[in-house]
């Protein structure tokens, strides 16, 4: 399964929840996350850590991962695609490569504007490929507001799924991420590693 993670937005926390996400499936099986992220945000964060991470870390920013993802992904059984902002044919071939794509939002306005031009660019890509999957994820919320309701409302008017799963704005994120690690490594009994335990499971179901 190649999972890629997109949002024409940048500040969506893509790049973690990107990392977690590789983290998890590891757990699972062999685990790749692919940086196609120009930054280099991905590799960056497994640069700063002690030991190697339990998952390969490679970088490629190139818009022919599409037709390299085959041989990229020989031997591993999950592939995490850390993917570009803005639109672009990178982030084209991101998703050509993906057989799921994810969208990270924000509940904010803008990032819901931004949503749409991404859901322009999968359905693009699914007059070549059908089978194509897609929904949207609600991360970096801010805990016991209400303002994610209403986020969810108008996401479900486009027309991918709403994942139940909601990743919220916690401090253990940035302090994990400055040493190379995870909320899984760092706080494994915590509430954000809580809510990307069930962030991992609900997507392997609406993934699959």
């Amino acid at each position: 399964m190649i999972i890629a993670l997109l949002n024409q937005k940048g500040g969506v926390g893509k790049t973690t929840l990107a990392v977690h996400l590789a983290a998890g499936l590891s757990q699972k099986g062999r685990t790749l996350l692919l940086d196609a992220d120009p930054q280099g945000s991905a590799v960056m964060w497994s640069s700063q850590r002690e030991d190697a991470p339990p998952f390969t870390v490679t970088a490629l920013a190139k818009p022919t991962i599409h037709r390299d993802i085959a041989q990229i992904a020989h031997g591993y059984e999950h592939v995490v695609i850390d993917g570009p902002p803005r639109a672009s044919d990178l982030a084209r071939s991101v998703i050509m490569a993906a057989d799921f794509v994810l969208i990270p939002v924000q509940p904010s306005p803008y990032d819901l504007w931004a949503a749409q031009e991404t859901v322009g660019l999968i359905q693009e890509a699914m007059t070549y490929k059908p089978d194509l999957k897609a929904a949207f994820v609600m991360n970096r919320k801010s805990v016991n507001t209400a303002i994610s309701k209403s986020a969810k409302e108008a996401l479900s008017e486009l027309p991918f799924p709403v994942m139940t799963a909601e990743i919220a704005q916690r401090v253990v994120f940035a302090e994990s991420a400055a040493v190379g690690q995870t909320v899984l490594e760092r706080e494994p009994k915590g509430a954000a590693a809580r809510e990307v335990g069930a962030f991992i499971k609900e997507l392997e179901k609406v993934a699959a």
